[in-house]
This record gives C-alpha cells, sequence and structure tokens, in this order.
C-alpha cells in the first residue's frame, strides 16, 4: 500500500458580525472542538460596535452526538495532521485577503478558544496574516513551536492569555506552561483568570476587545 495525496478545491464556510466599512479592527476569532461557527459567533454581539468580527468555521465536520442531531466542525486531528495543519493555515490566510477587500488596512486582531487556540498559533506562526493582538482561551500552544516560531506569531503585538480557574478540560498547569513558553520567548503577556469553566466569560471579552481598541 502507498498512501498519495491531490490538493483538491472545496468551499469553507465562515460567519460575520459588524460594519466592514465603519470598523476600527479586523477580528478573526476561532472555535474549539466540536462546535459551529454561527453560535460559536453568538458571544461576540456585544463587541460589533466598532469591530468587524469573522469566524471561520473548521473544514472537517461531524456529528457529535449518537442520534445525528446535532453537528459540530473540528480543525484537525493526529490523522494526516500535516496536511490538515497546512491546509487550514491556507485557508485562513486566503480569508483575511478577502475580508481585507472589505475592510482595508485595519488591525488584524485574533481569538483562539479551546482547539482553536492550537489553530490560530500555527497560522500566525507560517501563515502570513501579521496580528496586532492574540487572545488565546482555554487552550494549548502547539507543543513543536519553539520560541523563534512564536515570536514569529505573537512578536508583532500583546497576548491575551485567558483561563477559566472550574475549567476542567484544560488545567491550570497548562495556562502557567502556555505563559512561561510566551515570556520565554519575550512576548508580553497579559494574564486573565475568571471564576468560570470551559467557557468564554462576557466580562473578560469585553476587557480583552476593549484593549485591542485602546479603549478604557
Amino acid at each position: 500500500m502507498e498512501e498519495r495525496h491531490i490538493r483538491v478545491q472545496r468551499t469553507a464556510r465562515y460567519h460575520t458580525l459588524g460594519d466592514p466599512r465603519k470598523a476600527r479592527s479586523l477580528w478573526i476569532v476561532v472555535h474549539g472542538y466540536g462546535q459551529l461557527a454561527r453560535f460559536f459567533l453568538n458571544a461576540f454581539e456585544e463587541q460589533a460596535g466598532s469591530n468587524f468580527i469573522a469566524a471561520p468555521e473548521g473544514l472537517s465536520r461531524y456529528y457529535t452526538d449518537a442520534a445525528h442531531q446535532r453537528v459540530g466542525a473540528t480543525w484537525m486531528t493526529r490523522e494526516d495532521r500535516e496536511h490538515e495543519i497546512a491546509d487550514h493555515i491556507d485557508y485562513l490566510d486566503s480569508l483575511y485577503a478577502t475580508l481585507r477587500m472589505g475592510t482595508g488596512d485595519i488591525p488584524l486582531r485574533v481569538l483562539g478558544f479551546s482547539q482553536g487556540v492550537a489553530t490560530v498559533s500555527r497560522w500566525l506562526a507560517h501563515g502570513r496574516s501579521p496580528a496586532t493582538q492574540a487572545v488565546l482561551w482555554g487552550g494549548a500552544l502547539p507543543p513543536e513551536l519553539t520560541a523563534p516560531r512564536l515570536k514569529q506569531a505573537f512578536g508583532s503585538g500583546a497576548v491575551d492569555l485567558v483561563h477559566g480557574s472550574q475549567d476542567q478540560l484544560v488545567t491550570e498547569a497548562v495556562f502557567r506552561s502556555n505563559a512561561e513558553r510566551l515570556q520565554r520567548a519575550a512576548i508580553p503577556v497579559r494574564a486573565h483568570v475568571f471564576p468560570g469553566a470551559h467557557t468564554l466569560d462576557p466580562v473578560i471579552l469585553a476587557r480583552c476587545f476593549e484593549q485591542g481598541t485602546g479603549s478604557t
């Protein structure tokens, strides 16, 4: 048996909030494992006033329940992982280029939640889309990213690192490890801890967006 690959075209889905003509920042927010972009984006409605927010959806969908009623998406699995990583990096670069045609040259800011943390980290480390702010929420940095690669990903801006103290999926040890790796790479880190679980907290979310716009 010989494994082979071909490149194919496919259609990717994303959802947006806000008016791109009036936005001061472009946010690309990346969902976690088993989520769909349109539901994930609901958490950002309050932030759409001065921001244009886009939520891309992972390229692989699956049924999340035995009755085949609920659908989720994932960015990658361990199977054929290198090609899946390369595909989502190309996808997010293409999305950013498409969005800029409507927004013009405004700052790009990104948020990754859960599995989205690894996704945006790899994208910024290996892609062509420089972000001025990154919010890494409830997930782990990819283990293969060295300090120079982390600098490539996040060196042009600050990182907001967010952790829920009751998160049963991502431990405090993972949160501390993320912070230490970023600090060793000389990347400024703003740490946020809230008394919640593996979810987006509206107070911390608003704070991260306010820091990105420079408002108080």
